[in-house]
């Protein structure tokens, strides 16, 4: 008899860990996976921020760099002392970098990591990413 195998999820720092014991190990069908509603599911969440974020930052860049080049007066507004508006929106780019940056780490913390981990853990209890002397 053969041993039953499984997969056991560990958690480090809340994020799910496996190790993994495949019952049925055997080739997985990608093209499949990819067809699924989950696996869907999980690119339309991902699309649904990354689309409009890039495009919000695309334009708030390019309007910068726009009114940089064709706007020097506005740009050389004083805002206090020595510095001028150019100044306080060119910082302002930085800024917006890294808000985006942690609200997509929020974003997919909370809406991506999930999906995505329950079609990992599917996937890993069927043996995928396994090296072929453990599938068997």
């Amino acid at each position: 008899m053969t041993e039953a195998r499984f997969c056991v999820p560990t958690y480090f720092e809340g994020v799910a860990m496996t190790q993994v014991n495949a019952p049925h190990a055997g080739p997985v069908d990608y093209q499949e996976v990819q067809a699924r509603e989950d696996f869907q599911e999980l690119r339309r969440t991902h699309r649904s921020f990354v689309f409009p974020m890039t495009a919000f930052f695309l334009i708030w860049y390019i309007a910068f760099v726009i009114a940089a080049a064709f706007f020097p007066d506005f740009m050389a507004i004083s805002v206090w002392g020595n510095i001028n508006l150019g100044l306080v929106l060119g910082l302002a780019q930085f800024v917006t970098t890294f808000l985006i940056t942690g609200l997509y780490v929020w974003f997919s913390n909370s809406k991506m990591d999930p999906k995505s981990t329950a079609i990992r853990l599917e996937l890993e209890a069927r043996g995928a990413g396994l090296p072929e002397e453990d599938k068997h």
